[in-house]
């Protein structure tokens, strides 16, 4: 390989001009492995750093002529570039948010020039000149105009921004477009996008809840930040997706990575951040059962050198129901604040809050083995004693130092605190004459969470392996409290004849809870590039966590655990990925502690994985096929017929199966995912009841399909006439699920459509755009979930959703 050649400054005219010049010497160039340039395409390995440095970077590993003024890159900080991209991919992802675009000359050198002003008022998707014939410039997916479907890189399964192609494990994105499209407004719908992933029914539909290959999860992260659903036993409320940039799904155990975890997977919600490109958009939403809701998105410099920059997402919504007495108010503000202390040194300052006034709804009780025969509309709980309110606030600093452009250090600290009130009942299966026995729970929680984590990472080589390093310490700490509780049987209720209560009910006093818990973790991981395309990762965790009961005043749990994590990739070809994997995951318990105060045993999990990854038609359109065997143990799982909601856990589950993925690009303007679970063994095979029984042993894990998918696909229109409108279409479908963990009861399959229109237009410099989406086309009546004992949450009916948004 010949060392490129740099020519110095020059003047030209009023201005300095630099040229990142490289002999074009393709036909001499060592053919080496990841070396070569494959189909137009190189490996960069270039970290965030000064634009102009990493400019250099580009040109030395590109062999590509680059012509810039310097004084424009004045200041600029570049992203960082890892993988094999062609040369105009990789400026495009280099420049991120730069005021800056790329531009190829007639000699084939790129030149960077400020970028104009009207850039992203045109209509449709953008795409700046092709520096080499094949290949479209990608868009950077911070980009507010980015309307990508697929995106090729994702943190969540690594901690470290690798290319999905390269990771040993089965990674899905939902990015922000897709969202648009099917006007997501809680996490629940987005994650459908993904095979093994449906929909939850916990705390009574007010949380975030999901089944992963055929397991409970109620875990979600933020930006790698655990963000537990539960405060001492008791729901909380669903997270909005105001402030959402994309939401990374990491199929299997992540727990080496993130510590507690559920093993089915990890759930990641990436938030927006400030960019040094001013961006603002305004949406309204209105639908069915008097959905309104508000959002803005506003970013931009607070100063003419970029060192400091803002990001505010706001939203208001107020909300029916197609349930009796069900509605909701929320108010969410996320301010976020950028300082670039030196091309090298950031620090970021971010605060959530979050009000939120809802209804709880139980949903229907079970009959016999399906659920009770009922109006869909029909509420079982009491109008007068159901609430679910209070407030959420989090506050977080991050920075990171660069000391060179092969270690960088990145620390972490966020603080969650919640105060809400719940007035819920429970009840249990109903009885053929229609009567059920229900029982109130009322209570006031609060809850103190902290987080922090220091990474440590480095690239080195050791011969002709290319190592990148990741070094880390994490600790999470929870203080939930439970007080003013108090509950009691509620008056004799028949579903077929409800009659609801006229006054307040008189409740008797009930003993409150005061629990907290700490984690310890610390964890190494090493991703090697080896030669001839293949791609290694292993790593471990080890993990002290404790448990106290505060009002006994002892320790209820402490756990020391060592979790490994191994996996092997080779890339025979660019489009296609052959990988294995094994993974352990140590995790807490659904519900902490049991009905005597004493912790149920914590839960492990072992998985086994392997599958091959594909990209066609140069990167546009990606595939995961995966085979997994997933092994839990210590399952927690709900008494049956308990009025408090107490679990137990059972020995062990095992899940196995198959799942597929499509995400992308077809042809311009077709975007297309598509999505396939067949889990044939998804079963409990240890248990002990408590009468000394088999237990649920044999059983069906509850909510496991042993079929489910989805399908979605937009067109937009490229030709000038109808420019501007795209149409879309999709369908969700899922095979009969158990209801509960003792397969008393069984929830029908299904399969609902939808549809979505949209139009955009300019607006002098704004662009306006007009969107309508109809979800359950068909108006099939179906069950989406239970809380695996006896509610039963119903799915939504035909619903219309409309909105406007003006992006400027």
């Amino acid at each position: 390989m010949s060392n490129a050649k740099y020519c110095k400054p020059f003047s030209a005219g009023k201005g300095r001009r630099h040229i990142a010049k490289a002999a074009l010497l393709a036909a001499m160039i060592t053919q080496t492995a990841h070396g070569e340039a494959v189909n137009g395409k190189q490996h960069f390995d270039i970290p965030a750093q000064s634009l102009n440095q990493a400019l250099l970077m580009f040109g030395r590993q590109s062999q590509q002529q680059l012509m810039y003024g310097t004084d424009i890159a004045d200041n600029l900080r570049s992203h960082g570039l890892q993988g094999d991209y062609t040369a105009g991919e990789a400026i495009k992802i280099l420049l991120g948010d730069a005021p800056l675009q790329a531009v190829t000359t007639g000699e084939g050198a790129i030149t960077l020039q400020p970028r104009a002003a009207e850039l992203h008022n045109n209509l449709g998707p953008q795409t700046m000149p092709a520096v080499q014939v094949v290949g479209k410039a990608v868009y950077d997916s911070t980009d507010p105009y980015n309307s990508d479907y697929r995106l090729p890189n994702a943190t969540t399964g690594t901690k470290t921004d690798t290319p999905i192609m390269e990771t040993p494990f089965s990674v899905q994105v939902v990015t922000k477009q897709v969202l648009q499209d099917q006007q997501v407004t809680r996490i629940d719908k987005a994650v459908q996008n993904v095979s093994g992933v449906s929909q939850g029914a916990i705390g009574q539909g007010s949380i975030d809840g999901y089944q992963i290959r055929g397991f409970q999860n109620n875990i979600t992260y933020r930006d790698g930040v655990l963000i537990p659903s539960i405060i001492g036993g008791s729901a909380a409320t669903k997270r909005d997706t105001t402030n959402l940039e994309r939401i990374e799904v990491l199929k299997g155990p992540g727990s080496i990575l993130f510590g507690r975890a559920e093993p089915g997977g990890i759930v990641n919600l990436v938030t927006k951040q400030p960019l040094a490109t001013p961006y603002y958009a305004l949406q309204q939403q209105f639908g069915s059962y008097d959905f309104y809701r508000t959002t803005l998105d506003a970013t931009a410099p607070i100063t003419k050198d970029d060192t400091l920059l803002y990001r505010l997402n706001m939203s208001y919504e107020n909300a029916g129901s197609f349930r009796d007495f069900i509605e909701g108010e929320r108010v969410f503000v996320a301010p976020v604040l950028k300082w670039n202390i030196s091309p090298r040194t950031q620090a970021t300052f971010e605060v959530e809050y979050q009000h939120f006034n809802d209804k709880p709804d139980p949903g229907v009780a079970p009959m016999g083995n399906r659920p009770a025969p009922i109006p869909i509309d029909r509420a079982l709980h009491e109008p007068l004693n159901n609430k679910n309110a209070g407030d959420r606030v989090l506050a977080g600093v991050n920075w990171s130092h660069e000391f060179n452009d092969n270690w960088k250090l990145s620390h972490k600290f966020s603080s969650e605190f919640m105060d809400k009130e719940s007035k819920t009942l429970n009840f249990g299966a109903a009885e053929v004459d229609g009567s059920i026995t229900r029982r109130y729970n009322n209570g006031r929680a609060q809850s103190q969470r902290y987080f922090t984590s220091l990474n440590l990472l480095g690239n080195i080589e050791t011969g002709l392996i290319k190592h990148k390093l990741l070094f880390g310490y994490d600790y999470f700490t929870i203080d939930d409290q439970v007080t003013d509780k108090f509950g009691g049987t509620a008056p004799a209720f028949n579903i077929y004849n409800p009659v609801y209560l006229t006054a307040q009910p008189i409740l008797s006093p009930r003993d409150g809870s005061n629990f907290s818990q700490s984690w310890h973790g610390m964890y190494f991981q090493d991703q090697m590039e080896l030669p001839y395309h293949f791609h290694a990762l292993g790593g471990f965790r080890y993990d002290n966590v404790e448990g106290i009961n505060n009002l006994l005043g002892k320790v209820t749990e402490s756990v020391d655990h060592i979790s490994p994590r191994g996996g092997l990739l080779w890339q025979p070809a660019k489009w296609l990925s052959l990988y294995g994997s094994y993974t352990e995951n140590f995790g807490g318990t659904n519900s902490l502690f049991n009905t005597d105060g004493t912790t149920l045993p914590p839960e492990s999990a072992q998985q086994w994985e392997t599958g091959f990854k594909t990209e066609f038609w140069d990167g546009k359109l990606t595939t995961t096929l995966s085979y997994f065997e997933l092994t839990k143990q210590n399952l927690w799982t709900a008494i049956p017929n308990d009025p408090n909601g107490n679990g137990r856990a059972i020995g062990e589950a095992k899940s196995k199966g198959i799942e597929f993925d499509a995400t992308g690009q077809i042809v311009p303007g077709w975007n297309v995912i598509a999505t396939y679970a067949y889990t044939p063994f998804a079963k409990v095979t240890k248990d002990v009841g408590y009468d000394g029984s088999l237990g649920n042993q044999g059983n069906r894990l509850f909510l496991a399909p042993t079929h489910s998918g989805s399908f979605w696909s937009t067109y937009e229109f490229q030709e000038s006439v109808l420019r501007g409108l795209k149409i879309g279409a999709g369908a969700l479908a899922q095979g009969q699920k158990e209801g509960d963990a003792e397969n008393t009861y069984q929830l029908p399959g299904f399969v609902t459509a939808n549809l979505m229109a949209s139009y955009q237009m300019k607006v002098g410099a704004t662009k306006v755009t007009t969107q309508f989406n109809i979800d359950n086309l068909l108006d099939k009546n179906y069950y989406a979930g239970t809380n695996s004992a006896n509610f039963i949450t119903i799915g939504t009916p035909r619903t219309f959703m409309g909105s406007v948004r003006v992006e400027f």
